[in-house]
């Protein structure tokens, strides 16, 4: 069991920055895969980037060359540096993690079985 809590959410306008965090604990010491997703009102729970245990990493095409997902293993905190911030990247963003290794292609929620909260980015322009 793995516990995920999220941060780093806000406002901002078209065209900035800003950096999601994602804070593991529990059972921190197996591999897990872990990713971001996203979910705007009315959508579907959409992957935006999964990295692996040896820091292997994949994108949505929507947030390719902005979007940049990294993690700290020391202390255990994934993070999402997204850039060029756009009105339509406005959603909750969720951390989510598997056991494992990550499955390639399209980052799906069904693959997924650990949830943090969500923490709300909204853009504006």
């Amino acid at each position: 069991q793995v516990q995920l809590v999220e941060s780093g959410g806000g406002s901002v306008q078209a065209g900035g920055s800003l950096r999601l965090s994602c804070v593991a604990s529990g059972d921190t010491s197996s591999r897990y895969c872990m990713a971001w997703f996203r979910q705007a009102p009315g959508q579907e729970r959409e992957g935006v980037a999964r990295i692996d245990s040896v820091g292997l990493m994949g994108y949505a095409d929507s947030v390719k060359g902005r979007f940049k997902i990294s993690k700290d293993n020391v202390d255990k905190i994934l993070y999402l540096q997204m850039n060029n911030l756009k009105p339509e990247d406005t959603a909750m963003y969720y951390c989510a993690a598997r056991p494992g290794s990550c499955y390639g292609g399209k980052i799906e929620r069904r693959d997924y079985g650990f949830w943090g909260q969500g923490t709300q980015v909204t853009v504006s322009g």
